[in-house]
Parts: C-alpha cells; structure tokens; sequence
C-alpha cells in the first residue's frame, strides 16, 4: 500500500517502488504481487484507474492502481501502530536513538 500512497502505479512499477525503498530486500514475485493486489481490490482498499499517467507512452495491457479512501486510512492507521511500536522498542534499547541525545 505504501508503494501507492504518493502517485498511481502498474504492477511492476508496485514491484519496484518495494525494492527500492527496501534496498531490495523485499522482492515481490508475481504471484504474492498480483494475488495481493487482487485481494486489496477485492476489499476496496486500492482501485483500478482508468485513465493513463501518459496514453501515448503506457502499455495499454498494464492495468493502474491508486488507494481509495478506506485504504489511505488504513495504510495510514499501520504507519501510525508501527511508529509506536517503533518508539516503545526505543524506549526498551532494541533500536539506536537515531538523531537523539541520550
């Protein structure tokens, strides 16, 4: 979902956002990419565009994704409990004080 939380994406381009930001330690095969995709349609939290980021250049075959409503909520409520998850670890000594003065 965070692949999608700033611009539409086909699912390759999905594919590669995630190993970007990763540094490619998540590798999405084609199977968990598309089965997820077709579940998160299937639940409402992203849809299928219809128009094209750019007609003339895009491979009319690839289908675009964006969040809907519901699913910038929920990826949103995730970033929100992992943030804290995240401060509590800090708070035990499992993760450096990145960026503070201890």
């Amino acid at each position: 979902m965070l692949a999608l939380a700033d611009e539409e994406r086909h699912g390759y381009g999905i594919k590669r956002e995630v190993e970007f930001r990763t540094g490619g330690i998540v590798k999405l095969g084609p199977g968990t990419l598309y089965g997820t995709l077709q579940k998160m349609l299937a639940d409402e939290w992203i849809e299928e565009c219809g128009e094209r980021p750019d007609p003339e250049a895009a491979d009319v075959r690839r289908r675009y994704y964006r969040l809907t409503r519901i699913g910038r909520r929920l990826a949103a409520a995730e970033a929100s409990r992992l943030e804290n998850l995240v401060r509590v670890a800090r708070s035990k000594d499992l993760l450096a004080n990145r960026g503070t003065t201890s």
